[in-house]
């Protein structure tokens, strides 16, 4: 009996932390997950909230600043929507407008498309750098992939009835050329019957 008792203590011990540490090291502890997640999750709103409350220091001036930065995004996209629905609801309505439109002097386009680029510009830059990032990342996993392609040529086929003629055009003509079927033959010449 005391030989039952102790290994029953050395498994559940001081009410079963033993067996708790064993199932830790194998299964993560959901209570800990969930109280992780949740650290994470509230992180993730002070970090939200941070950046729509007023710093020390900072001024109406600057936070109105940043309120129109965030707006020409969804102006552009909604106003572009808002052009289809307008074509749609009052076509003469529409051509008027487009009408205007075309008698924009060109400087004043390129002074448009100049603000626009300079706009979206940091943007597209901060983008493709991320871009150069991923591509240098891909490059330095290069030599590992050309030395496992290279291994799998090496490998060969391993498919049955596949022929390697490694360049020698009389076995590349043979192995496509099909065997003679005497099963077939007879048939073609019995004219198929029975």
């Amino acid at each position: 009996m005391a030989l039952i008792d102790s290994a029953l203590n050395a498994i559940f011990g001081n009410g079963g932390a033993g067996l708790r540490h064993t199932a830790g090291l194998f299964r993560e502890n959901a209570e800990a997950a969930g109280a992780r997640a949740a650290d994470r999750h509230a992180a993730a709103l002070a970090q939200f909230g941070a950046e729509f409350t007023t710093a020390p220091g900072r001024s109406r001036f600057d936070r109105i600043v940043d309120a129109l930065n965030r707006l020409p995004r969804p102006a552009l996209a909604l106003g572009t929507v808002g052009l289809f629905v307008a074509a749609m609801v009052d076509p003469v309505w529409f051509a008027a407008r487009m009408q205007g439109i075309a008698l924009v002097p060109e400087p004043l386009w390129w002074l448009l498309g100049a603000i626009v680029s300079f706009y979206f510009g940091a943007r597209h830059q901060a983008k493709g750098q991320e871009f150069q990032a991923s591509l240098a990342r891909s490059m330095a996993r290069l030599p590992a992939m050309a030395d496992d392609l290279a291994r799998l040529r090496r490998a060969g086929a391993e498919t049955p009835g596949v022929a390697r003629s490694e360049g020698d055009a009389d076995l590349t003509l043979g192995a496509l050329r099909p065997d003679a079927n005497p099963a077939l033959e007879a048939w073609k010449h019995g004219g198929g019957r029975r």
